[in-house]
């Protein structure tokens, strides 16, 4: 059985802290696996492969923003996280060693691409880059971390049309302009429900999978804690 939380705006620190206590709880197999649902206020974070070229504003500069810089275990190279972005933790049980590593990005991916198709945007990935791409212009990144064969961390969907945070820094080594994002792409606003619900059927489709939203008593707590310290958590919901 698989499990939705989503939450509202969250601390990336805190959400980090959520991340691991969900990870512990699926590697003693207390939980199925699990799909983690937010948004952050502006934050970077750094990848295993992450270069500090990449980013191209001061210390000073980005202290004056109030933008932390989060070196962390996932996959890939720098990004930026912030509001209008729908971030997605899948905390899942793998198999079949690293084979099962590639084949769940390659279905994570999968599953992004069917939620845009249901905005009418067609999605795409390319050879040896990881993440989904709308034409000329990337619209998701990934970058999963896995630890006793369950992941963490996992992918960012754009779909707000302020991306002035990717300014900041070469997200994944490409230039800030290949960045786009849903309401660009529809040239309308969106709300994150509506992507959202999107992305839950692609999970569903690809993982085979249905989620549920009422919880045990362990997600229960685990998500009151988290939402007890969300900066907006008006759309918190079991």
């Amino acid at each position: 059985m698989a499990y939705l939380m989503s939450l509202g705006t969250v601390d990336y620190q805190v959400g980090l802290g959520l991340q691991e206590r969900l990870w512990a709880a699926r590697v003693r197999d207390e939980i199925g696996d699990s799909l983690l649902l937010l948004e952050h206020p502006p934050v970077l974070t750094l990848g295993r492969r992450g270069e500090r070229r990449n980013l191209l504003v001061s210390e000073d500069e980005l202290a004056r923003l109030g933008i932390k810089v989060y070196q962390v275990e996932r996959g890939g190279d720098i990004t930026y996280h912030g509001p209008g972005q729908l971030i997605g933790y899948p905390i899942f049980r793998l198999k079949n060693g690293l084979l099962g590593v590639r084949q769940f990005v390659e279905n994570v991916e999968q599953a992004l691409i069917i939620a845009l198709s249901q905005f009418g945007i067609k999605a795409g990935i390319r050879q040896k880059m990881i993440g989904v791409w709308a034409g000329e212009h990337k619209i998701a990144s990934i970058g999963i971390a896995v630890r006793n064969g369950v992941t963490l961390h996992g992918f960012a969907l754009n779909f707000g049309p302020d991306l002035s945070g990717f300014q900041l820094i070469n997200p994944c080594g490409l230039k800030p302009e290949l960045m786009t994002a849903i309401a660009i792409e529809l040239k309308r606003p969106v709300i994150r429900e509506e992507v959202e619900g999107a992305v839950l059927n692609g999970f569903e489709q690809v993982f085979n999978i249905k989620f549920q939203r009422n919880l045990p008593r362990i997600l229960t707590t685990l998500t009151n804690l988290a939402s007890s310290v969300c900066i907006r958590c008006a759309s918190f919901r079991q």
